[in-house]
Order: structure tokens, then C-alpha cells, then sequence
């Protein structure tokens, strides 16, 4: 695996050696478990995957070169580099501007983009339409864009469909900028529509079995799919990708789901003329931190905290999975913790701030589940680790080489 040339200040002393250590003893990752720190008051069970993976670490190392190459010159960002505010800040004051927000609404003109401006494109990847306008301005688009691999193998499996006629499901959130990529690419090959939810899918199969009118289905999937679409034609045969981020379980399950609709309405034998198999479209790092989470899931805890940007996709999924057995706190930095009662987290479903006066219990030692989001710094996690650590009076400092060095000797 490439490695990244990323700010050092990014990196971590605590979770970075963990990680190596992890990696040296598992290098095909057939050990999910997590690694267990124990301080006495306060014992850590950390997954064993999660932090910045491979797109995120190849956007950040292309967008510090961009900064260095460019002295002088304006240099923009299409959006948020990655979902995670310490990152973009840091950015923003390396002299970066936004031209977008994260829902894709302007944060400035056009018309102040000139030839010879350097515009980055983030690691979710662009419309086609925005490209075609970069490139109309005379911006060079391929020097600086981060689009991850796994995104842009996602858009290759949806001309893969298009080639054999089949209609594009894409599972994911319509207002993120992935999703948004994705649907451009995947509606300039075929016609395509975006689902949210098994709930979607559902409603879907719908108008796959034709028990609702064709009016309806523009009513409720409006502005989510191609202009192109008729549900009547299109719905015959289809495939389903995703975005790379989405929670891995409900993507297999939206793909059965829609598989079994269309071999009941076609007959076992025929489904494949109409449902195209296609393969997972989530990336590894994605995988790989949710069987992570699920291994954490196994461990007893008393609380989780997932640390990471509030509008990440992929850490929302991950909350999604460990509040289901354990109070789950999802912080985006060490600053959301203010004592040991007190603590600011994020409420994902209903998109608010909540506070918590309950946050670490009333005993002799506390486990604490912890993983982060792949747009998370690790460096980042080492302070939320550290602060509790200071909260409980632990002196940390004078022992953490030995409790790392324990933790991984057994």
C-alpha cells in the first residue's frame, strides 16, 4: 500500500503506533478485534481499523502539494476537502477557499474563477457538469483532483450496466457530494435514480410491480432521477451500485430485496435478463471499519465515542451501528468534552447539537469503546483519549509508553 506524504501534525503517537503494531501481526486483516489499553481508571477498547484511509490520506497529500507548487496564486476548493472540520480549517488557513458548500450552494461566483486559478477537487469526485465548466474557464482539472479510486470505480461499474442496457439504483444520500457525482456520471451513461433507504426501496418495487401510477413515482423521487427516467421501461432492468460510504448491511440488503422483486415478477428463470449481480461497490476502508465496529460491538463497555466530522457519512454509520448496544457519543474533537458529566455530542438523525449531563458513570473503572470516522486525524482521537485520561486524573504521560507496549504484548 502507497504510502502518504501528509502534515506531520496529522499524525499520532498513540494510535499510530498501535496501528503499525496491528499491522505488522495482521497484514491480511483477518483480525478484527479491537486493542484493549488499560489505565487503571479508565480502559480503552480500540477498533482495529478506522481513521484515514487511502482517499482521504491521497486528497490531503494532493492538496498540501497544490499549496506548495502555488505560491502566489489563487487556489480553490470545489468543497469541503474531506467531511472533517479540523482538516478543511486548516486548509482554509494554508489560504484555501470553498467555492461550494457541502450541499453544493455557492460560496462565491464563478465569475471570480480565472484561467490560471488552481481548483482541487475533492476526494467524493465532481458532476460532469461542473467539470465541463472548469474546463470551459481553461482550469486544468486532472492536476489537482483528489476523486478517490473507489468512487471512480463506482462510476466504471455504472458504464459497465449502461453497456448492457441496464437502469442504475444508486443507494445513497442525494444531497452528498459523492451521491451527487456519482449520479452525474451514472445519468450521463444510463438512466438512473437515487434511493435513500429499504424504505425507498420498497416504494421502489412499487412501481416495479406496477401496483402505483407512473405519476407518482416523479412525485416522490423528484430531482433524484435522470431526465430520461420512465419507470415503466427502466425499472425492467437495473442494477444497484452505491455510495461508497453507505452502511454495508443495507446496501446487501436493498440489492436482495430488489433481486427478489424482479425474479418474482420475471420468474426465477429470467431474473438475470433483468437484475444484474453486481458487486459490492463499498470501499475497503469502509469494510473494513464497519466489521471493526461490529468486532468493538463484542467487547463490554460501558459507553462508545465516535470521533469525526458531523456530516461524514461513513461516522455516522458507524454510530448507527454501536448505539445499538452501548450510549453512544459522537463528538467531532476532545473540545466537545467539557468535564466528566458534561458533554456536547451529535444527534445524526435529527441533525442537532445535544448535551449530555450523564457522560462518563460513577465507577472504579470505566471501559470506553472508541473509533473514528476515515476523514478523522488520528491525532485527533489521541486528544480525546488524553483528555479523559486527564479528567480521571490520570497521569498518562508517565505511563503510556508502557500501557501501549503492554496492550500490544498480549
Amino acid at each position: 500500500m502507497k504510502s502518504f506524504d501528509i502534515p506531520e501534525f496529522y499524525r499520532s503517537p498513540i494510535i499510530g503506533k498501535i496501528k503499525e503494531k496491528r499491522k505488522e501481526r495482521d497484514p491480511r486483516k483477518k483480525d478484527f478485534s479491537p486493542t484493549v489499553i488499560d489505565f487503571g481508571a479508565i480502559r480503552f477498547h480500540i477498533a482495529r481499523h478506522f481513521g484515514f484511509c487511502y482517499g482521504v490520506e491521497n486528497a490531503i497529500e494532493i492538496s498540501y502539494r497544490a499549496i506548495d507548487e502555488n505560491p502566489g496564486k489563487n487556489i480553490f476548493l470545489l468543497s469541503q476537502m474531506i467531511h472533517n472540520p479540523d482538516v478543511n480549517a486548516d486548509l482554509e488557513k494554508n489560504g484555501l477557499r470553498f467555492i461550494q458548500d457541502t450541499k453544493g450552494n455557492m460560496l462565491m461566483s464563478w465569475d471570480d474563477i480565472q484561467k490560471g486559478d488552481i481548483v482541487i477537487i475533492p476526494a467524493f469526485g465532481t458532476t460532469i457538469e461542473i467539470e465541463n465548466l472548469l474546463v470551459e474557464k481553461g482550469i486544468d482539472i486532472e492536476k489537482y483532483d483528489t476523486t478517490c479510486p473507489f468512487v471512480t470505480r463506482v462510476w466504471k461499474q455504472a458504464q459497465k450496466l449502461s453497456s448492457k442496457e441496464y437502469a442504475v439504483v444508486i443507494h445513497g444520500k442525494a444531497d452528498h457530494e459523492e451521491t451527487r457525482a456519482t449520479f452525474s456520471h451514472s445519468s450521463s451513461e444510463t438512466p438512473s435514480v437515487v434511493i435513500r433507504d429499504m424504505s425507498e426501496a420498497k416504494i421502489l418495487a412499487q412501481f416495479i410491480r406496477n401496483e402505483r401510477p407512473e405519476r407518482e413515482f416523479f412525485e416522490i423521487f423528484k430531482n433524484r432521477h435522470s431526465k430520461d427516467f420512465d419507470p415503466s421501461v427502466h425499472l425492467q432492468k437495473l442494477g444497484v451500485i452505491n455510495q461508497t460510504t453507505m452502511l454495508a448491511t443495507e446496501t446487501q440488503a436493498i440489492s436482495d430485496f430488489l433481486k427478489n422483486v424482479i425474479t418474482e415478477v420475471y420468474g426465477s428463470e429470467n431474473y438475470r435478463e433483468h437484475f444484474a449481480d453486481t458487486r459490492d461497490t463499498l470501499c475497503y476502508a469502509t469494510n473494513d471499519n464497519q466489521d471493526s465496529t461490529l468486532a468493538l460491538m463484542e467487547q463490554p463497555a460501558d459507553l462508545a465515542i465516535v470521533v469525526g466530522g458531523y456530516n461524514s457519512s461513513n461516522t455516522s454509520h458507524l454510530v448507527e451501528l454501536l448505539e445499538q448496544k452501548f450510549p453512544t457519543y459522537y463528538i467531532k474533537n476532545e473540545s466537545e468534552i467539557q468535564d466528566e458529566n458534561h458533554v456536547q455530542h451529535f444527534d445524526f438523525h435529527n441533525g442537532k447539537l445535544l448535551q449530555s449531563d450523564t457522560f462518563l458513570p460513577n465507577k472504579e473503572v470505566i471501559d470506553i469503546a472508541i473509533t473514528s470516522g476515515a476523514s478523522c486525524p488520528d491525532a485527533v482521537v489521541d486528544r480525546v483519549m488524553t483528555k479523559i485520561l486527564e479528567l480521571k486524573g490520570v497521569d498518562w504521560r508517565e505511563i503510556l509508553e508502557e500501557k501501549v507496549e503492554l496492550a500490544l504484548a498480549e
